[in-house]
């Protein structure tokens, strides 16, 4: 009889232990239609899988490309590129092979039996990467919400591969159990997905409470938003103990290391300058290229959180020679989220690395774009303290530049209004009168104009 196995033992039964072995990586360069990349952008796609098996403890035993107009829809590299992965591997010693595309499940089935190794694709390298990464019970249940749903429609082929693996074959095999095991781990994993996702929409009932909660504070939100392995986390600790508002900085920083998705979990914390008005920081999960679109949902109540900011800080690793290419993706992004209207500060971080792409001026140093309100780049070194306090200048300026000061005389019928001035701008009650009530509000400019037009209504 079969046995009957939760979500995460399907998961593992059925991919294997990631970490500490010796893998194979293999791409295909696509040099036509719309998935066309340049040499130099297939070469640093390449780059940041071996980065991403190096965050799994993986050891890269060698490469193999293919160019190819596209990828074969059979095997995605061709049949004699397959062979000679096979050949490499058992030179090597490989267990698996990585390959840097997402893979479809007929794809991975075939692969599988052709190299008779396990095979795993970007999406899920990422996806244990996020599993190894994540903290609150929110990131464990997205992560496991992503998992999962890339886990159903490939069991067939991952239960091929580890049934053939355990050595059955002919009249004594296991295929009929192993159909019936099949069938269970499905209902499995449909159930656990119907619970994940029930728990997630509490836990973003909860979220919004704490969001209204922040807005009851008056205090204007800045969110962190850019590349993995930028620096936000970085300029988020370094802040907090240059302005935490209480003796407990450190206790209240967040985890940072020069690694890919070092953090998860969207992290805010409060930050007092000395001059200006206090703000909220939030720290939000990095960005990549080709972001399993499986985590890009998962992970879409969180990332929304940059929607209720009111200046964005997108972090940029200048000293990265793709580095323009990454605020590409991130602005991508945050088009994708509806944030594209939030008025943004660019920091090129790393200023104080020597080799840059940028050729830019020296730290410290601000440039205002085109259209100079929407949007600004700054140039600093996340760990020198003159970076921070010249960084932390520009927000406040930027945060007073788009507030103006308004009296309104809100009708007592009207508590609409008065809410909505509430909710998004520091209101101070004057008085009360025979007309209604006397507010003066600070708030953004297009708080201001939302309000007159309420009123007039």
């Amino acid at each position: 009889m079969a046995a009957f196995f939760g979500a995460d033992e399907i998961w593992s039964r059925n991919t294997g232990t990631f970490g500490g072995e010796t893998v194979i990586l293999a791409g295909v360069w696509i040099t036509a239609g719309e998935d066309y990349l340049s040499a130099d952008d297939f070469s640093h796609s390449l780059d940041e899988l071996a980065e991403l098996a190096a965050a799994c403890g993986m050891k890269v035993a060698g490469t193999v490309t293919q160019r190819l107009p596209a990828p074969d829809q059979a095997l995605y590299v061709r049949e004699g590129k397959a062979d000679e992965i096979r050949q490499l591997a058992e030179e090597t010693g490989a267990e698996r092979v990585i390959f840097n595309d997402t893979l479809s499940p007929s794809q991975l089935r075939n692969l599988q039996r052709t190299l008779n190794l396990p095979a795993a694709d970007r999406t899920q390298l990422i996806l244990e990467i996020f599993e190894r990464r994540a903290r609150t019970r929110e990131a464990k249940l997205q992560v496991e919400l992503a998992k999962l749903g890339y886990l159903k429609p490939r069991l067939v082929g991952l239960w091929e591969t580890q049934n053939r693996q355990g050595g059955a074959s002919g009249a004594m095999s296991s295929k009929g159990e192993g159909e019936t095991q099949l069938e269970i781990d499905r209902r499995t994993i449909d159930h656990r997905l119907t619970e994940l996702r029930r728990e997630l929409k509490q836990v973003a009932r909860e979220r919004e409470t704490r969001k209204k909660k922040r807005q009851e504070s008056r205090l204007p939100l800045v969110s962190l938003v850019g590349y993995t392995n930028a620096g936000k986390s970085t300029i988020l600790n370094e802040m907090l103990k240059r302005w935490s508002p209480d003796k407990t900085a450190d206790k209240r920083q967040v985890f940072e290391a020069d690694m890919l998705f070092a953090t998860l979990d969207t992290t805010v914390r409060k930050i007092e300058p000395e001059r200006g008005r206090a703000f909220l920081l939030s720290d939000t999960v990095g960005f990549i290229h080709r972001l399993p679109i499986g985590l890009v949902e998962a992970f879409h109540s969180t990332l929304e959180e940059a929607k209720d900011a009111d200046l964005l800080i997108q972090v940029v690793d200048s000293s990265d020679a793709h580095c323009l290419d990454h605020v590409q993706v991130t602005m991508d992004t945050i088009k994708e989220l509806g944030a594209g209207h939030i008025p943004m500060i660019t920091v090129f971080n790393k200023a104080d690395l020597a080799a840059s792409p940028l050729g830019y001026p020296r730290r410290g140093m601000r440039e205002e774009s085109v259209d100079g309100v929407r949007n600004e780049n700054v140039y600093v070194s996340a760990k020198d303290p003159a970076s921070i306090d010249f960084l932390t200048g520009v927000i406040l300026d930027k945060l007073e530049a788009g507030f103006v000061e308004q009296v309104y005389t809100v009708p007592y019928g009207r508590g609409d209004v008065l809410s909505f001035l509430m909710e998004n701008g520091t209101a101070d009650i004057l008085q009360y009168r025979e007309d209604g009530t006397v507010v003066k509000v600070r708030c953004s400019l297009a708080v201001a104009e939302k309000a007159d037009k309420m009123l007039k209504r």
